[in-house]
Formats: C-alpha cells, sequence, structure tokens
C-alpha cells in the first residue's frame, strides 16, 4: 500500500510525508534532557517517564533507553520509585560493591601476605559504610581465600593477594 501512495504521490507531484525514523530517537531525547540539565543548575531530579512520553510524544521502551544513555554518561542514575536524580560532578560517587572497593585497600595499602590487614571499624570509616556491612564485605574476601579469619582480639592478615584480573578499573 505504502508503494502504491508513493507512486500515485510522484506522479501528481505531491510530497509524501515522510515518517520519523525510531533509530536513533532516544539518543535526540536523551541529548535534549541532557541539555535541560546543563541549563537548569538547580534541576535535581528528572522528568518522569511518562512526562518524556507525552512531551516527546515516544514510546516508553524510548524514554528508558534515553534514561539509559544518561546512565551510562554518568549523568543521571535512578532511584526508588522509578524516578531518576541528576547526578552532578560533586555527587559522583564510587557505585561498585563494597567487596571491590575493599579488595583494593590491598593494593593502595601496599599489603603483602601475612601482614594485618585494616579493622572492620576503620574500614567503616574509610568507606562510610556501617560496620555489619563492611563485616559482610569482608566475609566475602575471606571465602575468596584473600584474607584470615576474624578471630576476636585478632586482626585479620592477607593470605593472598588478588589477581590483576580479579581487581575492576575504577
Amino acid at each position: 500500500m505504502r508503494v502504491l501512495t508513493r507512486i500515485l504521490a510522484e506522479r501528481e507531484g505531491v510530497g509524501v510525508p515522510q515518517q520519523i525514523s525510531p533509530r536513533g530517537t532516544f539518543l535526540k531525547i536523551a541529548d535534549a534532557v541532557k541539555s535541560q540539565i546543563e541549563a537548569d543548575d538547580e534541576m535535581t531530579e528528572l522528568p518522569s517517564v511518562a512526562d518524556l512520553m507525552s512531551d516527546h510524544g515516544i514510546s516508553r521502551g524510548v524514554a528508558l533507553r534515553a534514561f539509559g544513555v544518561l546512565k551510562e554518561a554518568g549523568i543521571a542514575e535512578p532511584v526508588p520509585g522509578g524516578r531518576w536524580r541528576v547526578i552532578r560532578g560533586s555527587d559522583r560517587t564510587d557505585r561498585r560493591p563494597l567487596a571491590e572497593r575493599i579488595a583494593e585497600v590491598f593494593i593502595t595499602d601496599g599489603l603483602k601476605v601475612g601482614e594485618p590487614f585494616p579493622s572492620a571499624s576503620a574500614l567503616s570509616d574509610r568507606f562510610g559504610a556501617s560496620r555489619p556491612t563492611v563485616t559482610k564485605a569482608l566475609s566475602k574476601l575471606e571465602a575468596a581465600g584473600l584474607l584470615s579469619e576474624a578471630q576476636q582480639g585478632k586482626p585479620r592478615t592477607v593470605r593472598a593477594l588478588p589477581d590483576r584480573e580479579e581487581r575492576s578499573e575504577p
């Protein structure tokens, strides 16, 4: 049917309206939202998915893909309740699991096998996490064979150093 409409329109010299290509639409929406963020220093929350859908005439999937682009660019992150918040330069934090961040202590502190590892309290202060959360992360490092088991009154010691492949780059 489209071919017939196009042929008839060409014969009569009438232009055929071009359909908007959905490919790349999410990138254009992401750019528009990024421009909005850059223009408004007070903006802390992104428009809702429904707002993007109605403002730009797009589907939910396109809106979510646009948010994904902003997330990959480090401009936005999801928050509970299905909303998204703006990440400013001062808001950027390391979002890797705590066990991965603690594993970097081996390298940053220059620890060697047999040396004592920092206490859960010291790591709690260093990473801004609660002691129970740090203890769980340390348990993962113990299970991986990197640290000795915790014993009351005795510091954990380094049993092995993590391989380069196990460390993720920041």
